[in-house]
């Protein structure tokens, strides 16, 4: 044992020598092949050590603009985030932006006035375009359904031909409306299709304006409480979680994910954060999201199983067994099929597990 420890320390003052007499030195890139073909000398071992700590964190806090919609499985993580003061942690200094759907906000983030966002599942057909970057997984939503108003006549799906139907275009609301008219056969040229933003969707239901709606939580939950026995449940996201998963995601615009790669991975560091506090205080979380909307607690706690929650270490295993992938990929076949995209584009181009993994690694060190 002896003699091994002086060989290797020999070994290091032969390696020391030489880079005095190279003069100075350029790190090796971050890459993890080149560090495990590199010896372990005292040379090499604190760099690695430096790089496994992941992004330095910023001295100032970084001012970034976070958009979310006004519900529980939207605003989940994130409240969740900025109420432990994960934010702060990983160097930001957040500001929250509400807004009514998905696409407006990827228009938002390609004005530049947004830096980060969550979406639902039908805005992710901009991503499929190229038009912004998942750059971490969010929850699998059960927060979508179809409800008819049994006084307009509505009981059944078939039930809905002809009828009038609220729903917001390029959203969750239009794919699970699409998904439960296919229940019975039908297509959107088979009802009367009244489009509409979120909001308008409820107030009309509620009225009785519209005969069936397609709209998500909590929106679902005044419908359900203010219609009472007059409300049936047409579709819901569990109806289809074989041919039609509801995916939600967290995104970026590509320059970003491209330019300012250590600012998104300690952003998703974040968002790691925020998924286990989620997961392990509920009715705390549920409280951050009421005061940050103003909208009722019950609201809130109503919505706990709008969604599968899961916490960092299982997004980590979604996106390196295959399953995450599985689930982009359903997405984008339902997408293709219903028309919203014309062609088929690989997952990797817009959803990155490369960086959901470094930012998983720095994380949990």
């Amino acid at each position: 044992m002896k003699n091994k420890i002086l060989s290797l320390l020999m070994v290091a003052t032969m390696a020391v020598g030489m880079l005095a007499g190279c003069g100075s030195k350029t790190n090796a890139p971050a890459d993890n092949q080149v560090k495990e073909e590199t010896p372990a000398t005292e040379a090499t071992a604190e760099p690695a050590t430096e790089e496994a700590a992941g992004p330095e964190i910023p001295t100032e806090l970084e001012h970034i603009k976070v958009a979310y919609m006004p519900n529980y499985a939207s605003l989940a993580t994130i409240v969740a985030a900025e109420g432990t003061g994960a934010f702060e942690k990983y160097g930001f200094d957040v500001e929250l932006v509400e807004f009514a759907d998905g696409p407006t906000i990827i228009s938002a983030m390609e004005s530049g006035s947004i830096d980060y966002a969550y979406i639902g599942t039908g805005a992710h057909k901009l991503c499929v375009q190229g038009r912004a970057d998942v750059i971490c997984f969010a929850q699998l939503s059960n927060a979508d359904a179809v409800i008819g108003n049994t006084d307009m006549g509505v009981n059944t799906v078939e039930d809905l031909k002809g009828k009038k139907v609220a729903y917001s275009s390029g959203t969750s609301s239009e794919e699970i409306l699409k998904a439960t008219l296919g229940k019975a056969n039908l297509t959107m040229d088979d009802i009367e299709a009244v489009e509409m933003d979120a909001s308008a969707i409820t107030t009309a239901m509620v009225s009785g304006k519209v005969d069936a709606c397609a709209t998500w939580s909590p929106n679902t939950l005044t419908i359900y409480n203010e219609l009472g026995d007059k409300a049936v449940e047409l579709g819901a996201n569990k109806d289809f979680t074989d041919t039609n998963v509801s995916v939600s995601s967290f995104i970026a615009m590509p320059d970003k994910v491209k330019n300012d790669r250590d600012q998104v991975i300690r952003f998703v560091e974040a968002m790691y954060a925020g998924s286990d506090f989620r997961n392990t205080d509920f009715d705390q979380n549920c409280q951050y999201a009421a005061d940050l909307t103003g909208l009722s607690i019950d609201s809130m706690t109503g919505s706990k199983l709008d969604a599968d929650w899961v916490d960092a270490a299982t997004i980590h295993e979604l996106a390196n067994n295959g399953e995450m992938l599985k689930y982009y990929e359903i997405q984008q076949k339902n997408f293709l099929e219903s028309g919203a995209i014309e062609e088929e584009v690989p997952v990797e181009n817009y959803v990155h597990f490369d960086i959901m993994n470094e930012a998983y690694d720095a994380y949990i060190k």
